[in-house]
């Protein structure tokens, strides 16, 4: 098992205290988060921008809008200008800046043009989330420059991710289009969504932006990247776990063979 890791990872002579320790990190972060979900303690955006707003002593809350292009502006601006600051850099290296400057620009566009909002955000949320999105971004592209001089990996996985990225995407934007159609004008009250994989699990959405971002990894194939990804599938499972659970809690006539991410599994 350690071999085959070895092998889908960059082959450096003396790999970075820094990079590895920066990976450590991230996936422990994003797993505190997680497990912060699964005790009742939301990030609160979305259903759960509420949830414990009297625990907590209140804060600032933000129109959804203004919230949700804080959360991926900044990354998409840091995607963007690595174009401009890494040059070059090759195949790869091209295709990863090209992945990550499309994930989190299709978030703002989404944000502008597709989403329908009915709540707000809590201004200790996005600021939480916003960083984090912005650290994955920028650490992803310059640990990976950091290793254009090291050897490929020995499994090169960089068009399989590709697939991925594409996959999840693509449907990704289609089941938020799905949602985005749930509730006519000036409508804010929350509905069962169906269509798509709405009909199998409650949070298709997130199952493909795990490949989305599995697909990112893979094109990076470097330790911090596969880092982001398990930590963020992590946390979107335990998320995707509280979603169907408040569903279920909100509506009687929610069916229970839908699952919460993975159809008839989870």
């Amino acid at each position: 098992m350690a071999k085959l890791l070895q092998d889908l990872v960059y082959q450096e002579e003396s790999p970075s205290i820094y990079t590895t320790a920066l990976s450590g990190i991230t996936l422990l972060f994003l797993a505190y988060l997680g497990i912060s979900e699964t005790l009742g303690n939301h990030l609160k955006y979305s259903k759960f921008w509420n949830v414990n707003s009297q625990k907590s002593g209140g804060g600032i809350k933000l129109p959804s809008r203004t919230g949700m292009l804080l959360l991926y502006s900044p990354a998409a601006v840091a995607g963007l200008a690595s174009f401009l600051i890494f040059p070059g850099g090759g195949i790869r290296f091209l295709m990863l800046k090209l992945a990550i400057t499309i994930h989190f620009s299709k978030r703002v566009l989404e944000s502008l043009f597709v989403h329908k909002y009915s709540g707000g955000m809590m201004l200790d949320s996005v600021v939480i989330i916003s960083s984090s999105y912005l650290f994955a971004a920028t650490g992803m592209i310059y640990i990976h420059h950091m290793t254009l001089e090291a050897t490929e990996p020995l499994v090169d996985l960089k068009y399989l991710g590709l697939l991925l990225f594409l996959i999840g995407i693509s449907g990704n934007f289609y089941h938020h289009y799905l949602l985005s159609k749930l509730r006519k004008k000036n409508e804010k009250d929350y509905k069962i969504p169906t269509g798509g994989l709405f009909d199998l699990v409650i949070c298709p959405h997130y199952l493909f932006e795990i490949l989305d971002l599995l697909g990112i990894s893979f094109i990076s194939q470097t330790l911090f990247s596969y880092s982001c990804a398990i930590g963020c599938a992590f946390y979107l499972i335990v998320r995707s776990y509280a979603t169907r659970q408040w569903y279920l809690s909100k509506f009687e006539n929610f069916p229970k063979n839908v699952k919460a991410l993975i159809p008839f599994v989870f």
